[in-house]
Formats: C-alpha cells, sequence, structure tokens
C-alpha cells in the first residue's frame, strides 16, 4: 500500500473513511519534481549586474538584463561551473555540444517577453539519485539539469482594496539551475527524501545556500495518480512556486485525494498548472498546461552553441568539493565519531561545517557531537530554524564543552545557559560571569556545605555508615542545593566520604 490517508480530513458523512480506505487500495500517486536553484554567483547570468539578496528594487539591472534592444549576454563562466558540477554529481550523462534558446512567453516580471533556457541541447541528461527509504535505497531518475536566467518578482500590495502590483527586476537575470526528475516517486515519504536528498547534495557541491526563505531553493510538483499495481502514466497536473517542503507534501496529499475521487466518479483530470492555497488548504486552477511548442523555442541568436571538452568534464570531476558520503568517513577516521554522531550531523552540511569549526576551537569531537545531537538539534526543532539562522557561533559551543571540561562549570549549570546562548548569540563566559556561575572547587568553601548537610541530614548519615551506599545521593543533593548547583561533584562526593568515615 502506497499512500495514507487521514480520514478525519475527509468529511463530508459518515460512509467517507469507507470510501478512503477504498481509495487507499486502488490509487497510487505517481510524482516528478522541477526543482529551481539560483546559484551562488556574484553575478547574473549572462551580465554583470549584481545577485546580493534584499537590495532596493530595481537597483541592480542593466540593459542586458532588462532587455533593451541591441544588447549581447554574455555567458556567466562560474554558472557554467557549477551546473556541470550538478551534472556530474547527479550522474547526468555531459553533453559535450550544449546550446541555449529563448523560451517565449509574456508575464509582467519578464521584461525580455523571452527567458534564455534549454531544451534540446541541455547540459546534463539521463541521471540519477539514490534517496534513503524506510531503510532502504531507492533510485529516482534525473530526466535532465539544465541552466537558465530568472525572472523577475511581483509584489503585491497587503493592505485591503489594493489594485494594483509592483515589479522588482532584481532578481531577473539570476541564475537558475533546473533539475527535472522522471516520475519515479510513489509516496510522501518519497518525495520529502528526494527533496532532502537533493537540498544536501547542493549544499555540499557548494552552488547555493538552498535557503528557501530566500526562494534560493524552489519546487514544483508533477502528480498524477494511477491503479494500483499499474505502470501506466496517466495526466499530469504542475503544482507550481512552492518554496517550502512541507507545502509541497500538503499538495501531494490534497491532489492524490482529488484525482483519486475524479476518477472514482468517472471523471477526467485536465492538464493543467495549479496554484497552492496556503489559507483553504486547497490547490486551485492556475492556467491550461503548456506544450514546448506553446513557448517557440527556437535557438538563441546571441549565444552560438558551444562545445565543452572531456578534459574539462574531468577536470570538474576532480575537483568536486568533498561530498557527504566522503565527509562522514573523515569524520569517523579523523574524529573517531561512531558512525551514527558522523551520518546525524553530516545529514546537512550547514551543520558538519559547524560541527568542525566547534572542533576546531576545542578538541573534544565526542563532546561537541553529543551537545549538537541532544541540546542543540533539540532547538533547531522546537524553533523551526536552521543552524545558519542560529546566532550562537559554533566557538561558543567549543567554550561551553571546555568550560564543563575544565571543571569551571558543571554539566547542569551549562545545560541550564545553553538556551540563552541559543537565543541571543552571547559567550558562555559572558553568562556564567553575569549569572556568578562558576563551579566552586575550593575545598574550604564546600566543606562548609557538606557540614550543613551531616548535620541536616541524620537518618542519610546513619544509613551510609550501615552500608547503604545510595544514601550518599540524598547528602549529594544537599550540598548541591546549598551551594546553587555550583558545588564540583566530585570534590563533594570525596569530602562526604571522608567525614563519613572519620566521624
Amino acid at each position: 500500500m502506497h499512500w495514507e490517508f487521514k480520514a478525519t480530513k475527509y468529511v463530508g458523512s459518515e460512509s467517507q473513511p469507507t470510501l478512503v480506505r477504498y481509495l487507499i487500495m486502488r490509487y497510487e500517486p505517481v510524482i516528478g519534481m522541477e526543482v529551481h536553484v539560483e546559484l551562488s554567483t556574484h553575478s547574473k547570468c549572462f551580465c554583470g549586474c549584481s545577485i546580493e539578496f534584499g537590495a532596493e528594487p530595481n537597483t541592480q539591472t542593466c540593459p542586458i538584463c532588462l532587455g533593451m534592444p541591441g544588447v549581447l549576454p554574455v555567458l556567466n563562466e562560474t554558472a557554467l561551473e557549477y551546473t556541470l558540477r550538478t551534472a556530474i554529481a547527479l550522474n547526468c550523462r555531459v553533453n559535450r555540444s550544449s546550446q541555449f534558446e529563448r523560451k517565449n512567453y509574456y508575464y509582467p516580471d519578464l521584461p525580455k517577453n523571452y527567458q534564455i533556457s534549454q531544451l534540446r541541447k541541455n547540459l546534463g541528461d539521463d541521471g540519477w539519485l539514490d534517496i534513503p527509504v524506510n531503510n532502504s535505497t531507492l533510485r529516482i531518475g534525473i530526466d535532465n539539469v539544465h541552466l537558465e536566467e530568472d525572472a523577475g518578482k511581483l509584489v503585491h500590495p497587503e493592505f485591503s482594496g489594493a489594485d494594483y502590483s509592483l515589479v522588482d527586476l532584481n532578481r531577473a537575470g539570476t541564475p537558475l539551475i533546473e533539475i527535472v526528475s522522471k516520475p519515479d516517486m510513489h509516496s510522501d515519504d518519497e518525495a520529502l527524501a528526494y527533496m532532502e536528498t537533493l537540498k544536501n547534495l547542493l549544499q555540499y557541491l557548494e552552488i547555493s545556500d538552498c535557503n528557501m526563505h530566500e526562494g534560493r531553493l524552489r519546487f514544483e510538483a508533477n502528480i498524477s495518480v494511477r491503479p494500483e499495481g499499474s505502470d501506466e502514466l496517466r495526466t499530469k497536473v504542475e503544482i507550481k512556486n512552492l518554496n517550502s517542503m512541507r507545502t509541497v507534501l500538503r499538495c501531494i496529499e490534497h491532489e492524490v485525494k482529488r484525482q483519486s475521487l475524479a476518477y472514482d466518479r468517472g471523471e477526467t483530470i485536465a492538464q493543467e498548472t495549479r496554484l497552492w492555497d496556503e489559507a483553504a488548504g486547497v490547490t486551485r486552477t492556475m492556467r491550461s498546461k503548456e506544450r514546448a511548442n506553446d513557448y517557440r523555442y527556437f535557438p538563441e541568436p546571441d549565444l552560438p552553441l558551444f562545445e565543452i571538452s572531456e578534459q574539462r568534464i574531468e577536470e570538474v570531476r576532480r575537483h568536486l568539493p568533498e561530498l557527504r558520503e566522503a565527509k562522514m568517513a573523515r569524520f569517523i577516521g579523523e574524529y573517531g565519531l561512531p558512525e551514527y554522531d558522523a551520518a546525524l550531523i553530516t545529514n546537512s552540511k550547514p551543520l558538519s561545517d559547524y560541527y568542525e569549526q566547534a572542533v576546531q576551537a576545542h578538541r573534544n569531537p565526542k563532546s561537541i557531537s553529543n551537545w549538537i545531537m541532544t541540546e542543540l538539534l533539540r532547538r533547531l526543532k522546537e524553533t523551526e530554524n536552521e543552524i545558519t539562522d542560529v546566532p550562537m557561533k559554533p566557538q561558543h559551543l567549543a567554550s561551553l564543552v571546555k568550560l564543563v571540561d575544565d571543571n569551571t562549570l558543571s554539566l547542569p549549570m551549562a545545560k541550564k545557559i545553553f538556551p540563552e546562548m541559543f537565543e541571543t548569540g552571547k559567550a558562555p563566559e559572558a553568562i556564567v560571569e553575569e549569572r556568578g556561575l562558576k563551579q566552586v572547587s575550593d575545598t574550604s568553601q564546600i566543606e562548609t556545605f557538606v557540614d550543613q548537610a551531616i548535620a541536616a541530614n541524620a537518618k542519610a548519615v546513619d544509613d551510609y555508615r550501615k552500608g547503604n551506599p545510595k544514601a550518599l545521593g540524598a547528602l549529594v543533593g544537599f550540598v548541591m542545593k546549598a551551594s546553587r548547583g555550583q558545588a564540583n561533584p566530585a570534590v563533594v562526593n570525596e569530602l562526604l566520604e571522608k567525614k563519613l568515615k572519620q566521624s
């Protein structure tokens, strides 16, 4: 069985849950993805304008990216390099002869009324990506990888009654890789694993930070359903402009239900482009789906056919950045991490970079790994943040571990100040100083608390002397409470045992 519906979301009558189960048995999803990746170059794809995010609207444009008459585009060499990296890492056949084409359509934020893209001679074809699903590996086919330019951005006023939109062309011309998968996914688990694995790979390739909040990684899902056990490909719909993995999964769930019900009623599915209505939780028709000939593709006359030598392909292959599998093996060998730790930390390149910077600041690889896997990942999940959004520097995490290692700070105290470090980015030394939290190891200071504990806990003292070692815990707890958690536990235990044996 390939799909699980939530009957409570599929209401209408008492018999509705039965109908949902019936649909599960009859239909399975068929899912393909088109993933758009904005590249981390310094300039646009065919001109020298900056692509820095957040600049004032329409300040990063020139006659070339505005499509003025008579201008000539020039291909960004770094954008080509990054696309080759991606095609090779996705096991594609790199085409020695490649070409740009004009994809013609009108949209307000496309100033040239065409987009420079690729169709018949992509940079990469026929690749694959292995993804982990349910403790096994699934191979997803990659139809093609090609390079194109991004469009601009429409800004819609949010106040009531606004009847206009603004156009910001700063993004127009930004180099964009499109990765088109084959329709090889058949569940939300597989779709999620594909998106996460691909994002991770792109970050390891160092071609994009894949920041979805800023639109540098965007998804389009092609979704259809077919009878369970069939291998036919039925009419698909394309859901555009999805800027989160969670939204993609919601679209898949909704579309599979919608299409399954339609087929069950004897209806047909129109091939169309749809948009996600977040407020209503449904997809809505945007336009009938265009085919390639609707865009009137033809070779870009200002960018000639170009050849890529085998020597260059091999050069790019040899100089690929360290990918996840290699980094995981290095973490195990160089830092002595268990395989579980290494796999979890390297599952995200930004997280693996964070870890390595922390280890370079304080060489205690396992302790730093423990803090990341427990405290840090838990707080990232609770706050729904990425590691790149957190103000706490890796060097500060290393300092915290060092304070514990040096017995300057107890482990419980370290855990208490971690939230403030996470939220504010303050160094642990500063927080310890502000709160007066340094661990006390001075015997004379701790001895006072020990004497108080023995005097106030006669029964625990008697039990310990009668041979019950657990009674010592009550005395240690008293000392720790009296010292506000600052007494060094090792010194506390040592003094207690010494005094109890003497008296």
